[in-house]
């Protein structure tokens, strides 16, 4: 797929950071299960990050504000856990409920952007697997008699992202419930 779609300077490497690809070193990253075996479950994880690889190399944004968003959240998740676990201390030094309550709120917004990046990452997930995988699989990678499994793995693999930001819902309630 790489060949074929003109990606000479995309690399194909075996990973144990979860498969994904790599923007900055243009490097489409496989866990050993997916870069060895040649499972409708492999074929359709490597289709979709090859997908992200397309993405790039047509230059678009969504793909780029996705990987800057993701970078950012990362800092801001962890900001977010400092406050939450600086709080508690700072209340009993300062006795200040007013700075518990920024500390409180801040946290609580690096949770609801966490939230937010995984929705807004949703559309190029998407874009990744039907746009490009599985027109892709579907020319002549895989039988026809496959297409719909990997139409359901693909969907699936999409759907880990609503999971992610559902599960940072339940972080913030769960933190709303802690502090109620």
């Amino acid at each position: 797929m790489i060949k074929r779609f003109g990606l000479d300077d995309v690399v194909v490497e075996i990973t144990k950071q979860g498969d994904h690809y790599n923007l900055e070193d243009k490097k489409v990253c496989l866990s050993a299960d997916n870069y060895h075996h040649h499972s409708l479950t492999a074929i359709a994880v490597a289709a979709h990050e090859v997908g992200h690889a397309i993405q790039h190399h047509q230059n678009e944004k969504k793909l780029y504000l996705r990987t800057t968003l993701i970078k950012k959240t990362f800092y801001i998740e962890k900001l977010g856990s400092l406050c939450f676990y600086l709080m508690p201390l700072l209340f009993l030094i300062s006795h200040n409920p007013i700075l518990s309550f920024i500390f409180f709120a801040i946290a609580i917004s690096s949770l609801l952007a966490s939230t937010a990046v995984h929705l807004i990452t949703l559309p190029v997930e998407w874009d990744a697997s039907f746009s490009k995988a599985l027109p892709i699989l579907s020319s002549g990678y895989i039988d026809q008699a496959d297409v719909g499994a990997v139409k359901q793995i693909l969907q699936a693999a999409a759907l880990t992202y609503i999971a992610a930001s559902l599960i940072s819902l339940f972080n913030i309630w769960r933190w709303l419930k802690i502090f109620k």
